[in-house]
C-alpha cells in the first residue's frame, strides 16, 4: 500500500504542491489525471525520493520515503516521462547494466532479462544499439529497465506515450497482469488511458488533488449548479442524469469548479 499524506513542495514562491493526500491499496492500478502543470511529475519524483518535498510525507509498503530512502528505492520500478537510456548500448547490454546497479545476481539476472525481453516485446530490437531504435521501442526499453528487479510497486509516468496503437494495448494488457501483483500508480493526462486501465483515479490540478476515487465516486462528486435553467433543461435528477457521464465530462466539470474556487479564493 503507499499512503501519501500532506505532501506539498514549493519552488521559491512557487507551490508546486498544496498538503496532498491520497492512497493505492495492494494489487490496485492508480490513474494520476491532471492537465500539463498539475504536478503530477512533480509528486511522483517525491514518490520515488529524487525529490524532498517541503512538507508531508508518503510511506510505500510500510517504508518512509523521508527515513528510509534506499529501502523505498529497492522495491519500487520508475519509468519517468523521458526514459533514462544511454543512447550509445545495445539494448541488452543497458539492461543488463541496469540489472546489475540493481545488485541482481547473475543467474537471476539472466532470467529477468528473458522475462523483459519478452513481456515489452523488444525481441527484435534487442541487440540494436538504443540510439536507432524507435521512439515507441525507446518507451519500451525505459519500461523493461524499471522492471528488471522485479519491484513490488511501479510509478510510471505516461507509460503509453509516443506507442502506436497496437503497441498501446499491449503495454495496457502488461499493466493489467503485473497489477495482479503489484501495486501501480502511473500518470497521463489522457483520459481514455485512465478509463483504460485505472481501477481508481486521483485528479490533480493547479498542486491540488481535488477528487479522488472510482469512476462512479468521481461521478457521484461533481456537483450541478441548482438553478432554475438547468432545471428545466434535465428535468432529471442528478443521479439519473450522472449515470450517463463519461469521465471527460466529470474531469471537465471537476476541473471547472476548482478554478471557480481558486478564482474566488484570489479575489478575497
Amino acid at each position: 500500500m503507499i499512503q501519501v499524506n500532506n505532501i506539498s513542495m514549493r519552488y521559491g514562491s512557487f507551490e508546486a504542491l498544496k498538503e496532498v493526500s491520497f492512497e493505492a491499496k495492494t494489487k490496485e492500478i492508480l490513474g494520476l489525471l491532471g492537465p500539463n502543470g498539475a504536478g503530477k511529475t512533480t509528486l511522483m519524483r517525491i514518490l520515488t525520493t529524487y525529490l524532498y518535498p517541503t512538507s508531508g510525507t508518503a510511506t510505500i509498503h510500510q517504508r518512509n520515503i523521508l527515513k528510509e530512502p534506499e529501502e523505498v528505492r529497492k522495491i519500487i520500478g520508475y519509468l519517468p516521462e523521458t526514459a533514462p537510456l544511454y543512447q550509445d548500448m545495445r539494448v541488452d547490454d543497458y539492461l543488463s547494466f541496469v540489472g546489475k546497479s540493481r545488485q541482481i545476481d547473475r543467474a537471476k539476472l539472466r532470467e529477468r532479462l528473458e522475462w523483459v525481453k519478452e513481456a515489452c516485446g523488444l525481441g527484435l530490437v534487442w541487440k540494436h544499439e538504443i540510439h536507432e531504435t524507435s521512439k515507441g521501442y525507446r518507451q519500451r526499453i525505459g519500461l523493461a529497465q524499471a522492471l528488471i528487479h522485479d519491484p513490488q510497486v511501479l510509478i510510471l509516468d505516461e507509460p503509453t506515450s509516443g506507442l502506436d496503437p497496437l503497441q498501446i494495448i499491449g503495454i495496457r494488457e502488461l499493466i493489467r497482469q503485473l497489477a495482479k501483483e503489484k501495486t501501480i500508480i502511473f500518470s497521463t493526462h489522457i483520459l481514455p488511458e485512465v478509463e483504460a486501465l485505472a481501477d481508481r483515479i486521483v485528479i490533480i490540478n493547479a498542486g491540488e488533488m481535488i477528487a479522488a476515487g472510482t469512476h462512479a465516486e468521481l461521478m457521484s462528486s461533481v456537483r450541478v449548479e441548482n438553478n432554475a435553467a438547468k432545471e428545466q433543461k434535465w428535468k432529471k435528477s442528478f443521479s439519473q442524469m450522472s449515470n450517463a457521464m463519461g469521465l471527460e465530462e466529470i474531469f471537465i466539470s471537476l476541473l471547472q469548479q476548482h478554478e471557480k474556487e481558486r478564482f474566488k479564493r484570489s479575489s478575497v
